[in-house]
């Protein structure tokens, strides 16, 4: 009955760290939002180079059994969309589009850049497959239904304290047919024909309206908040 019961309880351990549907709680659904104006394109259009851009995420392993799991790591090199760049920055806006399918997980280059302990090298590629399959799946991301993602500015303001190239960008997320705003830190950098907008934030799953993944009656899961890093690299368009 023992050996029963450990083989029992490793199975669920091995479908949880490898990504098998073990289904989170379908969240209730919520009220709709009054819907809020994207800002006015006006200025110089810049276009996002692809091949120079780049998105991370570090999700981060939770509950009473998170050592037996992983963080992973989320990327894209496929970002898309324009930024557009009048005399005053505040009046700057922007459209990106993140391919969902373009989803990366756990490149060993972008851990080994990390230099974390949190994010040491070697991931299994049984992980990484299943966390990728599970993310992508109806329960996430739902990418056969949802395959874009877009970012657009509403708005944007001065950064406080006030610094050079510093702004705080109101940003509205169109995920899975619903909108999410977001408010995000940015330094940017522009001469004549080229613009770089860096920065990091952290966001919780939850302000997507995902619910984090959790297995064995919250005994492994993903922590609701995520640390998120990007640079965008756009040349003005000819």
């Amino acid at each position: 009955m023992r050996l029963k019961l450990r083989s029992a309880i490793a199975l669920l351990v091995w479908a949880a760290l490898t990504g098998c549907p073990v289904r989170p709680p379908v969240p209730a659904p919520q009220p709709a939002a009054a819907p809020q104006a994207v800002a006015a394109h006006l200025g110089t259009p810049y276009e996002i180079a692809a091949n120079q851009s780049w998105l991370v995420i570090l999700v981060y392993r939770g509950g009473t059994l998170a050592s037996a799991g992983h963080n992973h790591l989320i990327a894209s090199h496929e970002l898309a969309g324009t930024f557009y760049v009048p005399a005053d920055p505040l009046e700057a806006s922007f459209e990106l589009r993140l391919p969902v399918a373009s989803l990366t997980v756990d490149e060993e280059s972008l851990r080994a850049a990390q230099q974390s302990p949190d994010f040491p090298p070697g991931i299994p590629e049984t992980a990484r497959t299943g966390t990728r399959e599970h993310m992508l799946g109806p329960d996430q991301l739902d990418v056969a239904h949802s395959p874009q993602i877009i970012l657009r500015a509403t708005r944007l303001e001065a950064a406080q304290p006030a610094a050079a190239g510093a702004l705080v960008a109101h940003v509205l997320v169109s995920l899975r047919g619903a909108e999410h705003p977001l408010r995000v830190a940015v330094h940017y950098e522009r001469t004549a024909d080229t613009l770089v907008a860096a920065g990091q934030t952290t966001l919780r799953q939850t302000e997507l309206g995902i619910t984090p993944y959790s297995a064995m009656l919250g005994a492994l899961q993903v922590k609701d908040e995520l640390q998120v890093q990007f640079r965008i690299v756009a040349h003005a368009a000819r």
